[in-house]
This record gives C-alpha cells, structure tokens and sequence, in this order.
C-alpha cells in the first residue's frame, strides 16, 4: 500500500476534528535533502554524533546493519532513499520488514545468524538521520525501545527535556505515562521533519487517528503528549488544554444537518433549512439534531427514494400510507426490515408539528411559507395512544424496578464494601506473594512497578486490576445514592460541582440547612434540594475522594455528548483520575458502573431475568415513592423541576394496592362522621318500615322528597313544603287551591283578619312558586312536532326550464 493510500483509509475512517486556524497538519514532502544524500554521505553523517552509540561493539553492530540496509535499497527502483523504501514493499510489511533484506541476502548466499540484529540496529541511525521518513502504520508496528530513544537525542533533545521537565512539575506520577507522550511526540517528529516547536495541533490529531486504526496496545486514548505540548507553550496562547476539545464533533449548522441526507429536490432542501433555522432559538440542539435527521432523512429524503421527482409537501393518500409503513420499521441498507421502530410516535410527531408550524407561519409571513402549506399526513389521535401506551410501559417498569431497589441499595455497598477490602489486603501485599480476599479468593500480587494494585486470579486464569474494581463499586454506590436520593436527570447530577452546596437560613427558628443547587438543564430552570443527612454522607465521601488529601479539588472540562459543547473548567463532583489527568466522568461510565453493580448483584426480575436499572428510572422511582409517602404532587413538581403538576403525575406509577388502600381509608374517614348504630342489620320490622316510607311519600300534589325517618316540619303544609316534588299532571288542582287563597284572601282584607291575611299571603306565594315549578317540568317533557317538510315549491325554483320546439 502506498503512503497516500494509507493516509486516505486512515482519514477516511476518522472522524473530522475542528482544527484552529494556523494549526493545520503539516503535509509530509515528497522530497528532502537528507534522503538524496548518496550512500556514502548517508554511511558518513548518521554514523558521526549525535547518531553514535553508547559503546563501540553496539556501533560497530550498527554500521554493518546500516551498509546491509543502504545496499539492499539501492537495488529498489527511485530516485531518492524515500521512493526506494516505499517500493520495496516494507511498508506493508510492517514489523516483518528484515524479512525483504534477509531475502535479497539468502538468495546471494550471504545470510548470517546475526543480519537480521544488525538490520534492525542500523535502522536507528537511517531514522535518526531522515533518510527516510515512514508512514504512521509502519512506525506504529515497531519496537519503540531503542529506536524512539535514539530518533530523541538525534532530532531534538532539548525540547524532549523540556517536556520531561514539564512531566515532574505538574506532579504527575508514572514513568510509563511519561514514556508513552514522549514516544508519540517522537512518532509526530519521525514522520513530519523538524523540532517539537515545529509541531501543530493537526499533527496531533493525524497521529491520534492514526493510532486509533494502527494500534491496538491500550494505549490509544491518552492524550497526555498533547497536553505536555500545549503546557509548554508548543501551540501558542489559547489552544485548547485538552486534545479532545478539538477532536470530537462540535455543533453543525441547519444546512449541514440537512445535507448530511443529500435532498435532490432544492426547494425542499432550502425550504427545510429555513425551517430549522426558525427553531433554532426553540429548541437545543439535541432536539435540532432529532427534528433535521427525522424531516430530512426518514421523511423528504425517503420519499425521493421511492417517489423520484416529487417537489410538493403535498400528497396523496397511497404515498402517505406507503411511507408511514416503511417509518414504521428499522431497515438495513438494502432496505430489509430490521425490526419495528421504537421511536415511530417521535417522527410522526415531529412530521405533523413541520406541516402545522408552515400553517401558522404562513398567515405572518404569506409569500415566504404560505406555497408549502398542505394537508397534514399525520392525525392527531395517534399521539395519545402512542402516549398512553408509553405511559403503562413506564409505569409497568417502575413497578418492576421499586421493590428492588432496597435489594440495589444493599448489594452496592456491600460490593464497595468487599472491593475496598480486596485493594487493601492487595496493596499490603508484595510483589509475588499471595493473600486472601474476605470471599475467601486466593490473588497473587503481580510483580513489576505499578500505581494500580494487579493480581493474578488462579480460579479463573486472568489478572485482575483491583484498582479499577474498587473505582467502579465506589461510582457505582455513588451514583445509586445520588439518584435515588434526589430524583435529578443524569445530566444535571453530572453537573454538579463543588460550588453547588449553599447555605440557607430558615426564617423562623433561624436554623442553617445545607441545600443543593442543581444547574439548569432541560427547562433552563435552577432549583435548590435539600441535603439529607444520608445524602451528606455520599457528597462528602465523593469529595474526599477526589481531593485526595489536596487543598483544593482539581478542575476539569466536561464535553456534553448531546449538546457537542465544552464546559469551563469546573470543579466538578463526578470526576475521577484517568492515566496522569483528571477527567469528568461521562454518560457511558455512568451506565458501565450500573450494569456492573447489577451484573454482581445477581438481581432479577419477572421470568428470571436480569433487571436492567438506567439513570432516569430513578426519577421515576423517586417521583413515585414520594407520592406514595404522601408528598402533595405541586411539592413534588416543583423538586423535579417540572413545570406541569400533571408531567409529574405522569412519572408516578400507582398500583392497584394503592387504589384500595386510599379507597378503604376514604371510607373509614366517612364512617368516622356518621353514628356507628347506621352499620348494623336491619332488623324485620325496621325493613317493613323503610318499604313503607317509600308509599307514604305520595301526596296530591306530587312526591314529598324527604329524608327516611325524619318528620314532617310543616304539618303536612305540603304546598308550603321545599322538598315537596310537584307532578305536572296536578296542576289543574294546584291552580283550583290558587284560586281559593285569592278568593280568602279578599275575604280576610274585607273582615280586617290581618293575620290571617300574613299566612294567606304565604300560601298564595308558595302556590305561585309550584305553579311555575310545574310548568317548567311539563315544558321540559313536552314533545314538539316539527311535521315533514314540503320541497315541492322549493324544487321548482331550480328546475330549469325546458327549451320549447320552433
């Protein structure tokens, strides 16, 4: 494979960094002075200081390889040394290389026991001297002892001693972490020419990807040789500290979300790029990102696929049928259905909200959105099933996953517990012995000098990193305690940071609370928790683990995986070291360290399989427990930060048992306000009793409405009565009494009876009163006949008339 070849697998498989302007990778010459040096010079300059070895047999042993190796290259088609080591073919060869010369040797009788030694010590000075200067993927698949060592005093020694200089100062610790930066500054200047200060930021990258599609060692996610570069000033003022900062994805543009799917129609794709523009400022960028990748690519972009030519939102109702059931499914690229979608209700939603955002934009802004406004292929009932379905699968999982976190609680301390126990009894140990951990395993202490306590493990034939044990059970219990305590999002228990804690004074007994202030995230709100004595104990254990007995705790940068930004450098709670640097503890860590603890609490679930615990079942959990417990839902809305009391009652799942036990307590309340006599068998004669109130109730005007057992308080005045019940059919007789109270009345005016005058007042009121009572209900009950309608007139008026012959 040729070098453009390989940097062309090399960059296509590697994800795009966002370099600063001047630090672009440096491109490797086609040409250099050293590597058209004939043979003899080449002999004369890399075998004279600095390239000299330490003795004189090791010197001599490197002269005879570096004759052996300028010899068989001088047989290989070039101009230069360069061209002539890519045709021979070492670069393919990798660390197999001596074989080629061994060949040319073998094949003229010439071979020794020793040539191929001599091959590989006379390759340090044809290195050291530049000339040639190989590809990542031949430098990668070598043995770095010597070679790199050499490539250092001969290149640029004082700068390597600047950056060991700079390793000790910084505190770090582990001469193998110093090693392996110095070896990759070394591979950068092996490949690109000149000193550690000619040295850019893309450089870096270039050789990150390359070791990332090259190297398989462990070794290939450290970054601690960029780091020392950029704290000796390699890269200027305000490159960024961390080379991950420039190695990972940052935020896109609209346009790029959209051409990312490759929209033949350019109406659409303007028209979708405007779109998302306009929602921008709406929505973060997760959001964008889900909106683009849905009306893009699983919308616009498959319906070109299937409908070529198409230009129109608006469409028929064969295409909307077609493309809903291809949505529907997951298919692989030769369009085989996978399996069925998970997140189908989202791209419905975020479909059918495209077509009535144009709608009502398009009254503000008529010329701009008003030509795209179509039907809307999405109904609007599919929603809620799709969110009550959703709704019961969350409620059903939390059912599931309550009553065992107790269990979770329990077995996480224990795991910390036991892998606490393991690293102390490890470190106690020396190199090469054995000792017993509390489960009554026998581990061997593994020799060789290490920060990390390494042991062998007999019963199951691997090593067994105890360091790396006890940090996963120790974030593990921290991150079950932090959630379950406060019921946070990952994200924004993730951000939590040493300046969280505040202080705050209760106005009436005066007492100080510690309270948690929690960043805003989702709903750009800030709330404040408070601290409970259990929840105390896990945030100050988190902190004296991290400052590790320093004054301060160290400052990290966190990257947001959703949002693609990086945060300021922070004190951050979830920290921990990583090789020589401390880094902010991710989203997937978080995941390894729960599934760990439940891979090593052996907890199931229904049909005896392994419950599946993730960051946000907590909330759930702890939403639900605290309504449970009797926490008014507004309180528990405003802890969760929710807007919505009803988005909180969405989270709580309530169970049948808390159904009946609230039910049962409603009706102990009531039966505690009514004599308990009322809660007795009815005897026979109370039973004949209660039949006969219901026949004694009719009267003549009506029904009397009043309650079993009482008396009449009127005497029997039944049209003075308010719970007496008037029968329409009793309104003549109603209106024969009115008339005699009218009729004694003016009898009682006539003889001066002004009391009797008062009552019949009274009577005659209560009358007029039914009367209208009666009236009401007889118009309410009344059935009115319409009769049929006659269109014959009506007709005629549109019958045309009939054109008449001649």
């Amino acid at each position: 494979m040729s070098v453009a070849a390989a940097d062309t697998l090399t960059s296509a498989r590697a994800r795009p960094a966002r370099v600063p302007a001047g630090q672009e990778s440096r491109e490797a010459p086609a040409t250099w002075w050293q590597t058209e040096q004939p043979p003899e010079l080449v002999l004369e300059r890399t075998l004279a200081l600095p390239f000299t070895a330490v003795s004189d047999a090791n010197q001599r042993t490197r002269r005879r390889g570096l004759v052996k190796l300028l010899d068989w290259l001088q047989d290989q088609p070039g101009r230069t040394w360069q061209d002539r080591w890519l045709a021979s073919g070492a670069e393919a060869a990798g660390r197999e290389w001596t074989g080629l010369p061994m060949q040319r040797l073998t094949d003229r009788q010439r071979a020794r026991n020793y040539d191929r030694i001599d091959l590989c010590c006379g390759m340090i000075p044809f290195l050291g001297g530049q000339a040639v200067r190989p590809t990542y993927r031949w430098l990668l698949r070598q043995r770095p002892s010597q070679l790199l060592a050499h490539v250092r005093t001969a290149t640029d020694p004082d700068g390597f001693a600047r950056l060991t200089a700079r390793y000790a100062q910084s505190g770090r610790a582990g001469a193998n972490d110093c090693n392996n930066a110095l070896n990759r500054v070394t591979w950068i200047l092996t490949r690109k020419r000149g000193t550690i200060q000619d040295t850019t930021i893309g450089d870096c990258v270039e050789l990150q990807h390359a070791i990332g599609e090259h190297q398989a060692n462990g070794h290939h996610g450290k970054h601690l040789f960029y780091a020392l570069l950029a704290e000796t000033g390699v890269f200027g003022p305000g490159a960024p500290a961390r080379l991950k900062t420039v190695m990972l994805p940052g935020q896109q543009t609209p346009a790029a979300m959209v051409d990312r799917h490759s929209i033949a129609c350019t109406p659409v794709r303007d028209l979708l790029v405007d779109y998302l523009t306009e929602r921008v400022t709406e929505v973060d960028y997760t959001t964008l990102e889900d909106m683009a990748r849905t009306l893009a690519g699983i919308f616009w972009r498959d319906l070109e696929t299937h409908h070529p030519g198409i230009n129109s939102l608006r469409l028929d109702a064969d295409t909307v049928a077609a493309w809903r059931e291809r949505a529907a499914v997951i298919r692989d690229r030769h369009g085989i259905a996978i399996r069925p979608r998970d997140n189908a209700h989202s791209v419905f939603t975020w479909v059918r909200a495209f077509y009535q955002d144009l709608a009502r934009w398009a009254a503000d802004a008529p010329g701009r959105w008003g030509p795209w406004v179509a039907p809307c292929p999405v109904r609007d009932t599919e929603h809620g099933k799709a969110r009550a379905r959703r709704k019961a699968a969350m409620d059903q999982r939390t059912r599931t996953l309550l009553p065992a976190l107790p269990a979770l609680v329990t077995a996480a301390e224990q795991q910390l517990k036991a892998a606490a126990a393991r690293l102390a009894r490890g470190r106690q140990a020396r190199a090469g012995t054995s000792f017993t951990t509390p489960e009554g395993q026998m581990l061997v202490r593994c020799r060789g000098a290490s920060a990390r306590v390494l042991a062998d493990d007999s019963a199951t034939g691997r090593c067994r990193d105890l360091t790396v044990e006890e940090e996963l059970a120790f974030w593990a219990w921290a991150i079950v305690e932090v959630l379950r305590h406060t019921g946070m999002r990952i994200e924004e228990a993730l951000e939590l940071t040493h300046h969280s804690f505040v202080a705050c004074r209760l106005p009436t007994t005066g007492e100080i609370v510690p309270m948690l202030q929690v960043a805003p995230s989702k709903l750009d709100q800030e709330r404040l928790l408070l601290v409970s004595p259990e929840l105390g104990e896990v945030l100050t254990a988190i902190i004296q683990r991290i400052r590790r007995g320093r004054p301060a705790m160290p400052t990290v940068s966190a990257y947001d995986t959703l949002e693609r930004l990086w945060s300021a450098p922070m004190p951050f709670l979830f920290q921990r070291p990583v090789g020589p640097e401390d880094r902010a503890i991710p989203r997937n860590y978080v995941c390894t360290c729960l599934n760990g603890a439940l891979a090593a609490s052996g907890l199931t679930g229904p049909g005896d399989q392994p419950l599946h615990y993730t960051p946000h079942d907590f909330r759930r959990i702890f939403v639900t427990d605290a309504l449970r417990s009797g926490l008014p839902p507004h309180i528990a809305a405003r802890i969760c930060g929710h807007q919505a009391v009803d988005t909180t009652l969405g989270y709580a799942a309530i169970y049948p048992e808390d159904v009946i036990t609230h039910h049962r307590a409603f009706i102990a309340r009531r039966r505690s306000l009514r004599p308990s006599e009322e809660y007795r068998e009815p005897t026979v004669q109370e039973w004949r009793d209660f039949l006969d109130h219901f026949e004694l109730r009719k009267v003549a005007l009506g029904v009397c409405a009043r309650d079993f057992g009482t008396p009449c308080v009127h005497e029997h005045a039944c049209i003075r009565c308010p719970v007496l019940r008037p029968d329409p059919a009793q309104m003549p007789r109603l209106q024969e009494i009115h008339a005699n109270l009218g009729d004694r009345l003016r009898e009682a005016k006539e003889q001066g009876w002004l009391g009797e005058v008062a009552a019949i007042e009274a009577s005659l009121a209560a009358a007029e009163h039914k009367l209208a009572a009666m009236r009401d209900l007889a118009a309410r009950h009344t059935t009115v006949h319409l009769g049929m309608p006659d269109f014959r007139t009506s007709a005629g008026r549109f019958t045309p008339a009939h054109d008449t012959p001649g």
